[in-house]
């Protein structure tokens, strides 16, 4: 993720990815899709905003969600705004947000839709479809918000429903339980789980690895994918999740598998391989981007993988002297690598032919 500048100030104050205003001139900013950055938003009393960005001046007008809810900061054209009811290229993508009558809710929302804005970034960052419901597309990407649970006195307690939040894909639809916002029970769960990260955006980028497996491997590469990853008939997906939860992962699960639960299917083993994938390219892009030199590669796996080891080791060396977790903790053995190097290639084919279709 790279930062920006606010083109009302002078000279130029920097911006970041999340910001709504900025704190030297007071300006609203949003995400501008035609120059793809955060900027400046000049009121227009003809069309609503142009961006302040030089070169730019596109009429905008403020996602719904962003002029009504306060959970979105992204601006579109006004021909979009009319297109998709008001919603913006994240926010089109809704199928069910959390329950706004319910204190906290909305700002759980909030750190929702800040996660998805930073995948979609990463996404068009590496030219992968996301379309939406309302488009013309076999396989449109959908989320879903929800809670099977409240929080009182800091734990969270069953709302007496039957029917349980489980975050998962299934058919293009995300559906992420709102308790992963919460901070202590998120990391409640990573310490009862042993895994080393858990956080909003890591859900995201594994869900959707579900996602790109039903529309770029699905029926087109499904042998291949066998081969990196094993047999995702046999054993069926129950089976292998039941066996999984009774017996847990092999000891050596580290030298062939980015996490232990990648080791419960194939289909596991793809998306948390795919999530590792997008934290490589998030991170090196954001690294490049604030200047670490070593985070410079030519765009192959294997200079990817080299720059992200390098800037991993400042980064975890940085978070020891804090006394925070490793930053990078992944090894990545000639096994990670080779599924890594899979998955760079669905996504290369994917990125290709959807620059056919524009």
């Amino acid at each position: 993720m790279r930062t920006f500048e606010c083109h009302h100030c002078n000279p130029p104050s920097r911006l970041f990815f999340d910001n709504t205003q900025c704190v030297v001139c007071d300006a609203e900013l949003g995400w501008c899709p035609v120059c793809h950055a955060i900027a400046a938003m000049l009121p227009d009393n003809e069309v609503g905003y142009r961006c302040a960005n030089a070169g730019c001046g596109t009429a905008l007008v403020k996602c719904f969600n962003y002029a009504s809810e306060n959970v979105c900061n992204r601006m579109q054209t006004p021909a979009d705004h009319a297109a998709y009811a008001g919603l913006c290229d994240c926010c089109r993508h809704n199928a069910v947000i959390p329950d706004l009558s319910i204190e906290g809710h909305r700002e759980r929302w909030a750190a929702l839709e800040a996660a998805k804005r930073r995948l979609f970034y990463t996404l068009d960052l590496i030219g992968l479809p996301h379309p939406a419901p309302q488009d013309d597309s076999p396989l449109p990407l959908s989320f879903a918000f929800m809670a099977d649970a409240l929080p009182d006195a800091g734990l969270w307690r069953s709302t007496g429903s039957t029917e349980k939040v489980y975050t998962g894909h299934a058919q293009g639809l995300i559906t992420i339980n709102l308790m992963e916002t919460d901070d202590a029970e998120r990391e409640r769960l990573r310490v009862d789980m042993n895994e080393s990260h858990r956080t909003l955006i890591g859900h995201f980028r594994h869900e959707i690895g579900h996602y790109y497996w039903d529309l770029l491997v699905k029926g087109q590469d499904e042998d291949a994918s066998r081969a990196v990853f094993g047999n995702h008939d046999d054993p069926t997906y129950a089976e292998a999740l039941e066996r999984y939860y009774e017996q847990g992962p092999a000891p050596d699960w580290a030298r062939s598998h980015v996490s232990a639960y990648a080791t419960m299917h194939a289909w596991e083993d793809f998306a948390e391989t795919f999530a590792a994938y997008l934290d490589i390219v998030a991170v090196l892009d954001t690294a490049e981007n604030l200047g670490m030199r070593r985070a410079a590669n030519d765009g192959g796996i294997n200079g990817m993988i080299l720059s992200y080891q390098q800037v991993g080791l400042v980064l975890n060396e940085l978070n020891r002297e804090m006394g925070m977790l490793d930053m990078v903790p992944l090894v990545i053995t000639p096994a990670i690598r080779d599924k890594l190097e899979y998955i760079h290639q669905v996504v290369s084919r994917g990125a290709a032919s959807a620059d056919s279709l524009r």
